[in-house]
């Protein structure tokens, strides 16, 4: 019984963790082509924001590892249990997939709320990690244990553009009730969304990786990139 919980436990941990990397990444993207197309001078944001988007490319190879060494493909979990997509939704009252980049891009009160959803997502992402690090069924996997310390270890820079863009334009911190929002969130998946997956008894898989449409895919070892 206790196999079975710690498996179930981590394939749906794993499951999410990956959802939200590939759409860390991939929502990223149409940042940086915004961001590139703004501010082209500003050569430490555009990199900075490049960072970004490798580590979290890196932190979905690493995933994707995980479990192509179990011989399994990821439960199939959707945007409901996205972070990034929930805080987009509700801040802007649109998908990320429908959103209008270069709209937000083009405001300064549309970036700047961007980046105070971006650099939240990013911290609260961090303080998870440092919680996961210390639970005892993720410390009985050595491979998840990896990979949780390299993104513990990335995960500051992650913030850090967006929160030094806001200060240069004399932009406020985040409010209350933004990180209000966040908590809600967060809390949604963790008592709502994660026990629901768990005690419904057969779950879809995915039949393909989520990057199986991203161009010039690669391959290679996760932890070959990441050290």
């Amino acid at each position: 019984m206790l196999k079975w919980f710690r498996h179930r436990y981590l394939d749906l941990l794993g499951s999410i963790y990956i959802y939200n990397e590939h759409r860390g990444y991939t929502a990223i993207d149409r940042v940086l082509e915004a961001v590139r197309g703004r501010y082209p001078e500003d050569a430490t944001f555009i990199a900075a924001v490049e960072k970004h988007r490798a580590d979290e490319r890196k932190h979905y190879l690493m995933f994707r590892r995980w479990f192509e060494a179990q011989g399994i493909m990821p439960v199939l979990v959707d945007r409901t249990c996205g972070h990034i997509d929930r805080f987009v939704e509700i801040m802007f009252r649109s998908t990320i997939d429908d959103l209008d980049t270069r709209e937000v891009i083009s405001r300064d009160d549309l970036f700047e709320r961007l980046c105070r959803v971006i650099s939240l997502t990013e911290q609260r992402g961090y303080k998870q990690v440092e919680i996961l690090l210390r639970h005892p069924l993720v410390k009985a996997d050595r491979m998840l244990m990896k990979i949780f310390l390299v993104i513990e270890r990335d995960e500051p820079s992650h913030w850090e553009p967006y929160d030094a863009w806001l200060r240069a334009h004399g932009k406020r911190e985040p409010k209350w009730w933004e990180r209000a929002v966040d908590t809600f969130i967060h809390s949604e998946l963790l008592f709502i969304k994660l026990p629901v997956l768990f005690l419904t008894p057969r779950l879809m898989r995915r039949e393909e990786w989520e990057d199986s449409a991203d161009p010039a895919t690669r391959l290679a070892s996760a932890f070959d990139i990441a050290a």
